[in-house]
């Protein structure tokens, strides 16, 4: 071998393989210190794009998982409040079953009554305070719980309905006495107002029906059964006030100084039902009298209050069934949390699998490098002592 200054190859191989070893050494450190295999985009791109994916998968199954709690919370309440009602009703069963003997004097049954009252005020308050988060808790529409793991094929709503709840709505307000009829029909520009709609009463429909147009009847009973009409968007036109599908709000029409109930159908059942709710003996409805009028389920006399028990038990069944749906919404959204929470385990193995580093096998790289380095530093030691050996030849 040629003797030579310009340039140490062996010192310069030295340096090339120190450099290396230096890489790996710190590639190493890096992985034992992070616990990550891919620590930049260059250590391996593609685990790298499968990896960040998985994550977005867990993060999205790991948050819908809480948002299904935070549904099975929301029916919790409505179901913990429904079985407060429940026995609300059964003391208004021992109420009315008192009231209804003959061994009960009609001030007794008033005393009996104001409480009934109260039960069905109380039922009424639950119905319109009970929140979750700041949100009504019995409502008609159905609450969307939005499942995903951040693809658009995996995502999904879970619609809930705890429905509406009034004393109205479970019947302990319809013990309507007497049939409606007309001593005269309807005239031409009445109008009843229900909620934000006013419906306009016409002889004849126009060319092109408009929403609230009301067609009168041959009698009351019939343009009662139009109105209903129009507020369900039946035959005849008319706009949607809720949907046939889900329990419509109760609502109260005004028409002058007469009211009409528009009564809230269970969940289920399409349409409203229209009834009146005044007491008086003749109610004036646009223009026609309507003879008996509606009632107040009451535990005033004996015979009202057999009435009131035979409302006050298919109370009970009404709120028995909906605490039936609201328990089998809460076992779905408890078995969608089970497999988003299955899910989320099988996804987050894989993404450990592609993403975490070998510890066992990182300690080894590293006494590998660690040696390697420090042989390098000797080897390099030697290679540039090699050029001196040409001073030598100079003495």
């Amino acid at each position: 071998m040629a003797l030579s200054i310009l340039s140490n190859i062996p010192s310069l191989a030295a340096q090339n393989q120190l450099a290396i070893t230096g890489a790996g050494l710190q590639k190493t450190l890096f992985r034992l210190s992070s616990g990550s295999r891919i620590n930049s985009g260059s250590d391996d791109a593609a685990g790298l794009a499968i990896a960040d994916g998985l994550h977005a998968n867990i993060t999205a199954l790991t948050q819908s998982a809480r948002n299904a709690n935070d549904g099975v919370g929301n029916l919790q309440v409505a179901d913990g409040s429904l079985a407060q009602v429940t026995t609300l009703l059964n003391r208004a069963v021992t109420l009315a079953t008192e009231s209804a003997t003959g061994t009960v004097s009609n001030a007794q049954r008033t005393a009996l009554d104001s409480e009934f009252t109260a039960i069905k005020a109380e039922i009424d308050r639950i119905g319109s305070n009970t929140t979750f988060n700041g949100t009504a808790v019995f409502t008609a529409t159905s609450t969307n719980i939005y499942l995903s793991d951040s693809t658009s094929g995996g995502a999904s709503n879970i619609g809930v309905t705890t429905g509406l709840l009034s004393s109205l709505g479970i019947g302990l307000l319809a013990n309507a006495s007497g049939t409606l009829t007309a001593a005269a029909n309807a005239t031409a520009t009445k109008t009843v107002t229900v909620g934000a709609t006013t419906y306009n009463f016409v002889a004849a429909l126009s060319g092109t029906p408009t929403a609230n147009e009301v067609l009168i009847g041959a009698n009351t009973a019939a343009t009662l059964s139009n109105l209903a009409a129009a507020i369900n968007g039946g035959a005849g036109s008319g706009t949607v006030y809720g949907s046939p599908t889900v329990a419509n709000a109760s609502a109260t029409a005004v028409a002058g100084a007469s009211s009409i109930a528009i009564l809230a159908k269970t969940s289920g059942t399409a349409g409203n039902a229209v009834a009146t709710t005044s007491t008086d003996t003749n109610l004036t409805f646009g223009g026609a009298t309507l003879a008996g009028g509606g009632g107040t389920a009451s535990l005033t006399t004996a015979a009202t209050a057999q009435a009131a028990l035979t409302n006050i038990n298919a109370a009970i069944s009404s709120v028995a069934a909906t605490r039936g749906q609201i328990g089998a919404a809460i076992n779905r959204l408890q078995s969608a949390v089970n497999v988003m929470q299955n899910q989320t385990q099988n996804l987050s193995a894989a993404e450990d699998g592609i993403r975490a580093a070998d510890i066992a096998q990182e300690v080894a790289n590293m006494t590998k490098y660690s040696i390697l380095n420090q042989t390098g530093i000797s080897s390099l030691a030697q290679a540039n002592q090699m050029q001196q050996s040409v001073l030598k030849l100079l003495q």
